[in-house]
């Protein structure tokens, strides 16, 4: 059995692979794959393990039609990046890893709450720069996110992660907009449209898979709805936020601020919103603790491990 594996691993995921399996290539680079080592991985290996940016699309699975490969063990529990029908028809199943990821986001969200609402960031350069020229009463005043309200869009795993973190923690109130109402262990409100719970919250938080139902879901309108000194935060994918529209209400000031680990064409980042101090801006950060990524890793082998046993996926997608 030939194990591909993406991207470098922490330590003890490359060293799990290497015992358990027949024979495993760890890519050594950190870049996405191309088009050509995405069709040679189907080609070649029975199992293949990609993670965020390897873009599995049709045309990929078109062009290999007769693949050896049997499985994408995706390493994250977001897997927008693969064309799950297309896989299905070539006969590949496709897992993730849900569950590992849930705390080390949440704890992002909050991190991007706080830094936006209070300035750190404008803060932290103003200290680098050596233009920072002491203490006063009126400094960099920004805004107290202590029972303020926040407003998640997405209430899955990890939105109510952030919403117990929120309301336990800070004692906000909670409301949010979903397809369906949730059974929560927290109290909760739920809005009947995304720009009602737009206009009605101090933080607006994405928290919603990424995928063509989502694409630009937050657009002008929603920053429309938003009360001029609220903050957007996005953990989520880059591209439900029309990163255009966004620019255009930070700089206009319709919004109070933006906190963003994800990035609509990640890495890349529009100079027009590095240049924003009212933006706080992350590199994709939202699992990047050891013990977390291990966790992932981990889990992404378990799938590998029950498809080479034979047993059931622990984590299908399709």
């Amino acid at each position: 059995m030939r194990l591909f594996v993406t991207r470098p691993m922490p330590d003890a995921v490359a060293d799990r692979a290497r015992r358990e399996f027949d024979e495993v290539v760890l890519r050594e680079e950190t870049t996405p794959l191309s088009g050509d080592e995405m069709r040679a991985a189907l080609r070649d290996y029975d199992v293949v393990l990609p993670t965020l940016g390897d873009i599995f699309d049709a045309g990929v699975f078109a062009d290999v039609p007769e693949p050896r490969c049997r499985l994408l063990a995706n390493f994250g529990v977001g897997y927008n990046h693969i064309d799950v029908k297309a896989a299905g028809d070539a006969g590949i199943r496709v897992t993730n890893t849900p569950g590992a990821v849930t705390d080390a986001t949440a704890d992002i969200a909050m991190t991007l709450i706080l830094m936006s609402a209070r300035r750190a960031a404008e803060g932290e350069r103003l200290v680098r720069s050596g233009g920072w020229q002491g203490w006063h009463p009126t400094q960099m005043l920004g805004m107290h996110a202590t029972e303020r309200t926040v407003g998640i869009v997405g209430m899955g795993r990890i939105g109510q992660a952030i919403a117990r973190r929120c309301h336990f923690g800070f004692g906000m109130d909670v409301r949010y907009f979903s397809r369906s109402p949730k059974d929560l262990d927290f109290p909760a409100e739920l809005d009947s449209s995304l720009a009602e719970l737009a206009g009605a919250v101090d933080f607006l938080v994405i928290s919603v898979p990424g995928g063509a139902d989502t694409r630009h879901l937050i657009g002008a309108d929603v920053f429309e709805a938003m009360q001029p000194h609220a903050h957007l935060i996005n953990i989520a994918r880059g591209d439900i936020v029309d990163e255009s529209a966004l620019i255009a209400a930070l700089e206009g000031g319709k919004i109070g601020g933006a906190g963003l680990d994800v990035y609509e064409f990640e890495p890349k980042v529009p100079e027009a919103l590095i240049a924003l101090d009212n933006a706080t801006l992350l590199p994709h950060l939202g699992t990047a603790a050891l013990d977390v990524r291990t966790d992932m890793g981990q889990m992404a082998l378990d799938n590998v491990s029950a498809f080479v046993a034979g047993r059931d996926l622990p984590n299908p997608v399709n």
